[in-house]
């Protein structure tokens, strides 16, 4: 019996959460006092309007939404929004003049320690960090603006960042000028979908010791360096572009020491290196388009059991990189621009192999300098001379089934 009419009086409760508005001419004039004064499961509607508040803590669950996309002006004092609380929605809010720290990571939004929030249509500018997770699982992140002006990366925060983490969807995102547009770190169960992330100093993409993560359907353009992921296994990479990250030391993607994932279906376009890989292990690289960058994949040590297949090499200066004559990974059924062999039985795989790997690409590797003679005669001649009898390049590096014609991929 006492257990019924405790039912009936939760039920009852929660069937009559309230309305809380917040305005100039309103009961309620600040978000703070709104806060404190609503009942777990309200919803707090702020009206259009600038409010100069920082520091707003939300320690039950709300929902909180901005009519007219009303203004919360931090005037540079520090963190703007912090939630401790499960089941919490902040929806429709511009947030501005986020405090800047040598010694605390101020951020407009805060997750801490919360599960089933929902962080959506929010405008953040002028800020040091904007959506920062900590310890959160369960929630969303879902079509936020975030526009810093980051100049340099030590006084600069990361756009959205996920630090210990689980199941979180950060999906229809647009961050420009920050440090890095998406950072994880022991982050799992990740879905990271259909973001731009572009003009960011660091990478548009930065994730460390997390594992069963999926990205996919993302823009990364014209940052400092397009995606890092690194000590990292089980990550699903699909559907992605990588294009215009330029730079000395800039790539489309790093990979450093991942194994176990999938490379599907992206594009890399006009990038220094389309992919950098390190110490990466047993990776399926498959669709994918490589066009014009300056390195389509670059290899430098302890790669093994790799599998390229059905991938697209368009115009790039090199195709493929090595820095080492030894070779466990496996080039099949590839489409190389540069590859002039024939198809006498129109079967559309050519009948001698191509071997992707140039003596040039070797020797720029070791002396930068020499690529000012990239289009040379001389460099033609040593290239041929080393296809013919590998010395310094992988002897059994070679695709045994070249493709005549682009493989069709789907992206974008």
């Amino acid at each position: 019996m006492v257990f019924i009419l405790s039912l009936f009086l939760f039920s009852f409760n929660y069937g009559t959460a309230n309305t809380i508005e917040v305005c100039g001419s309103c009961n309620y004039k600040t978000i703070k006092t709104a806060i404190e004064e609503a009942s777990a499961n309200d919803t707090i509607l702020i009206q259009k309007g600038i409010y100069q508040e920082y520091n707003i803590h939300i320690t039950k669950p709300l929902t909180i939404i901005g009519k007219g996309l009303p203004v919360i002006d931090g005037e540079d004092q520090g963190e703007i929004i912090t939630i401790e609380a499960d089941n919490v929605t902040v929806d429709g809010l511009k947030i501005i003049n986020v405090g800047t720290s040598y010694t605390t990571d101020f951020a407009a939004v805060r997750v801490v320690k919360s599960e089933n929030f929902l962080i959506k249509n929010l405008e953040l500018e002028k800020l040091f960090f904007g959506i920062y997770l900590e310890k959160a699982k369960n929630g969303k992140v879902i079509n936020n603006t975030i526009k810093g002006d980051a100049v340099e990366e030590f006084n600069s925060g990361n756009g959205v960042q996920l630090w210990y983490c689980n199941d979180v969807e950060v999906i229809g995102n647009n961050i420009k000028n920050v440090r890095d547009g998406i950072y994880l770190e022991f982050s799992d169960g990740i879905l990271i979908k259909d973001n731009l992330s572009q003009n960011n100093l660091r990478y548009g993409l930065h994730f460390m010791f997390s594992n069963e993560d999926t990205y996919e359907n993302n823009i990364f353009e014209n940052n400092g360096a397009g995606v890092a992921v690194m000590f990292s296994k089980f990550i699903t990479m699909k559907g992605n572009i990588f294009r215009k990250n330029w730079g000395t030391a800039s790539f489309g993607l790093l990979l450093k020491e991942i194994n176990d994932s999938e490379i599907t279906n992206n594009k890399f376009e006009e990038n220094t290196v389309g992919i950098n890989i390190e110490g990466s292990n047993r990776i399926n690289y498959t669709d994918n388009d490589f066009r014009n960058n300056g390195w389509a994949v670059k290899v430098r040590g302890a790669c093994y059991a790799n599998i390229f297949e059905k991938n697209n090499f368009f115009n790039n200066s090199f195709d493929i990189s090595y820095n080492s004559k030894l070779n466990d990974n496996s080039f099949d059924r590839n489409y190389w621009s540069s590859y002039t062999g024939y198809d006498l039985n129109k079967d559309g795989i050519g009948d001698v192999p191509y071997r992707p790997v140039k003596l040039f690409s070797y020797i720029v590797n070791r002396t930068p300098e020499t690529i000012i003679l990239l289009r040379s005669l001389f460099i033609d001649i040593i290239d041929f001379s080393e296809k013919v009898s590998p010395v310094f390049t992988p002897d059994n590096l070679m695709d045994e089934h070249p493709l005549l014609k682009p493989v069709s991929h789907d992206i974008h």
